[in-house]
């Protein structure tokens, strides 16, 4: 007999195996909430291969479930396949913090270990996933149903709390740690590589207390060799067979009836959810797009508390903690008391109207957003601007071009970018004090410039350089400095050192934390320092600071290159409310709806049909990333638009759908388990209304 809680009916192995299930979610979430940056920041991949990959890598992860239940079901059983797939998912997570490491070979090597330990990961979560909620429930007897009913309560809370903590946790882990001089990727995986090891050991630590059921054949395998067996007879018989009134009646010289009336309803079901992969197309790119949105916002809620893009994902996971007992309190009840009969597929349909709704307000926040990016110049042609540290104002002419016709006065700020024909050795006429020279100025299309103007007794100078106009990927401001001054100068702004050398020159572009700077120190070979005011240095914008001397000290001037971004990312609450009321419309709706339609024994199998349903949407989103080539907002409307298109096509084949008592075919066929019931006679006995089917709630974070 397996042993009890203290004065309780819940088995001891339970302890072990929650335990287990929040530190594999905390593992995996962890993981996932700052994989986009890493794509994007340590791999420096564009964001269109960042997002089709987090996205390829998300689809394999809801596709290898199908394969977890096949081999714990026909093979292995539910404890040895959690088991040796931990140790695999253990073995990607280890892999993964290794590819993350700079020191460990070259960039070639670090996208081959990160590939590598995703699949890896892929493999180990999604072949877990089917086994371990139902190992969980194995360990109650049958007499036991309220029991095991408020253990999956715990265990979902278990999920949603590792959820949570990690898309907090991780990201602070990411950002707020340095190592090898920078955001330190391997912490933020290593930290759920070493949960996951923490949830296998404690998962093999309770393995002589679990009840353990031997695996006793796939379902899923029956399912597919009836509806092989009826499509196969079917075409082999060349004469119509009138008996015979649906297509699977044709597999009844092999199959029992039962098996084959389950199918059909089976099959009712999963044509409802040939549309649903859109909603998912949608949902999962809170870890992509959204979270690549947020790099390009203000992050600073407040004076004093700033939040991290990889950090916003954690609204979905509080937010489904709030919504779900508001529905269900408060909203649904409220909908029934005005008689308004919100059958589950129309709270579905609902949801996807939530969602579409979302990515609408994402798009509404995109168009703000963009105002604040330097577009690169049109194929054929560069950008330019122009520093003028040549102590007055500064005329140019350029051949071809009607740019700049305003003087470019002395440390002129704020400064513009100007669009010019690109092309090799272009002379640009320079008019200062009366005298006029020439600068040769060679270009490569789509490229930035800065044109550095300055004088000395001989006349007037020019020297470019180039400019990086792309925001950071992680919303963290760019900065260098523009000496003018005769000694190189050394300064040091937070952990990062930057060196000037003498004459005019500009240093290189540098990542440094957001924040207000007002004494750094700047310094000369002869020890001779100077503490400047760089003032704030805010999210997303580029600086260059021009150091000059004025009355015998050292002065800076900063200059904006690329504005600051402007919208703050509160604004990404509604569009995460509104995606989190679709969810909870949607997904949990979705569960409780499939459960109560599908037969006891067919419920597995409804599992990893709706489980390929998340699996095609981030092929969707896959598919559009790499293809479509739209920009962000234009994409975000498309998305919506999609979605409302399978909102009308879902609400028609809603309309004719006809409900079941899944569990009142059940008790008839135990009750007439002998018995050849007519077919037809089954189906009206099951029909049931929308309002008499009784849901069981699952967890939509699996």
């Amino acid at each position: 007999m397996a042993k009890k809680l203290c004065g309780t009916n819940y088995p001891v192995s339970i302890c072990f195996i929650v335990v287990n299930e929040f530190c594999e979610r905390f593992s995996y979430y962890g993981m996932k909430a700052v994989l986009t940056l890493y794509f994007v920041s340590y791999l420096h991949w564009d964001q269109d291969l960042s997002t089709a990959v987090y996205h390829a890598f998300s689809s394999l992860c809801y596709f290898t479930p199908v394969l977890g239940a096949l081999i714990a079901d026909s093979w292995l059983g539910k404890f040895r396949t959690i088991v040796y797939l931990s140790l695999v998912y253990v073995v990607g997570h280890v892999v993964k913090s290794v590819g993350a490491i700079p020191t460990v070979g070259n960039s070639n090597v670090h996208i081959s270990l990160s590939m590598l330990g995703l699949v890896l990961i892929a493999f180990g979560t999604g072949g877990i996933k089917p086994c371990v909620a139902a190992f969980g429930g194995d360990q109650f007897d049958e007499e036991h149903g309220r029991e095991r009913q408020k253990f999956f309560s715990i265990f979902y809370m278990a999920i949603n709390a590792g959820s949570l903590l990690s898309t907090v946790i991780t990201p602070i882990l990411r950002g707020d740690v340095q190592c090898f001089g920078g955001d330190c990727y391997a912490l933020a995986f290593g930290v759920p590589a070493a949960l996951m090891i923490v949830a296998l050991v404690v998962f093999i630590a309770g393995g002589g207390l679990y009840k353990r059921n031997p695996p006793q054949g796939n379902i899923l395998l029956e399912v597919c060799s009836c509806i092989g067996f009826a499509i196969k007879n079917r075409w082999r018989r060349s004469q119509y067979d009138s008996q015979r009134k649906h297509w699977l009646d044709w597999a009844e010289e092999k199959y029992p009836k039962r098996l084959i009336q389950e199918v059909k309803m089976l099959l009712r079901v999963l044509l409802l959810y040939i549309p649903l992969p859109m909603f998912w197309a949608l949902f999962d790119q809170q870890g992509s797009r959204w979270t690549l949105q947020a790099t390009r916002m203000n992050m600073a809620i407040g004076e004093s508390f700033v939040i991290k893009p990889d950090q916003m994902q954690m609204l979905n996971a509080l937010l489904i903690l709030v919504f779900v007992p508001v529905f269900d309190l408060l909203v649904y009840p409220l909908v029934g008391f005005c008689r308004i009969n919100v059958t589950p597929l129309r709270k579905m349909a609902t949801g996807m109207v939530f969602a579409a709704l979302a990515f609408g307000a994402a798009a509404l926040v995109e168009v703000n957003v963009v105002r604040s990016v330097v577009e690169p110049a049109p194929a054929g042609q560069c950008l330019l601007q122009v520093f003028n540290v040549a102590g007055g104002d500064v005329r140019l002419k350029l051949p071809g071009s009607d740019a700049f016709q305003e003087p470019i006065r002395y440390l002129q700020d704020p400064l513009t970018y100007e669009t010019l024909p690109s092309g090799e050795q272009q002379k640009i006429q320079v008019s200062f004090s009366g005298k006029i020279s020439e600068c040769n100025f060679t270009s490569e299309q789509q490229g930035a410039y800065s044109l550095l103007l300055y004088s000395d007794s001989t006349g007037i100078h020019c020297t470019q350089v180039n400019d990086h106009i792309m925001k950071n990927a992680d919303g963290n401001p760019l900065l260098r400095f523009l000496n003018t001054l005769p000694d190189a100068m050394n300064l040091t702004v937070d952990t990062v050192t930057f060196i000037v050398t003498s004459g005019v020159s500009m240093s290189p572009n540098r990542t440094v934390d957001r924040g207000r700077y007002p004494a750094v120190r700047c310094c000369s070979p002869a020890d001779s320092c100077s503490l400047l005011n760089l003032g704030l240095l805010d999210f997303g914008a580029s600086y260059t600071v021009v150091l000059v001397e004025e009355s015998g000290a050292v002065v800076a001037h900063k200059m904006e290159d690329v504005k600051a971004n402007d919208v703050n990312i509160a604004w990404q609450i509604p569009q995460y409310v509104l995606i989190t009321i679709g969810e909870v419309m949607f997904s949990i709706t979705g569960l409780e709806f499939s459960y109560s339609q599908a037969p006891a024994n067919m419920k597995s199998v409804l599992q990893a049909g709706w489980l390929l349903t998340v699996a095609f949407g981030n092929v969707i989103v896959l598919i559009v990333a790499e293809g479509a080539g739209l920009e962000q907002w234009k994409e975000f409307l498309l998305f919506g638009g999609l979605l409302l298109l399978v909102f009308i096509i879902f609400s028609i084949m809603a309309f004719f759908y006809t409900y079941v008592d899944a569990d009142q075919l059940d008790r008839k066929y135990r009750q007439h388990s002998g018995g050849e019931e007519d077919e037809d006679e089954e189906d009206e006995d099951v029909k049931t209304k929308p309002n008499d089917v009784q849901l069981k709630r699952k967890s939509t974070r699996l």
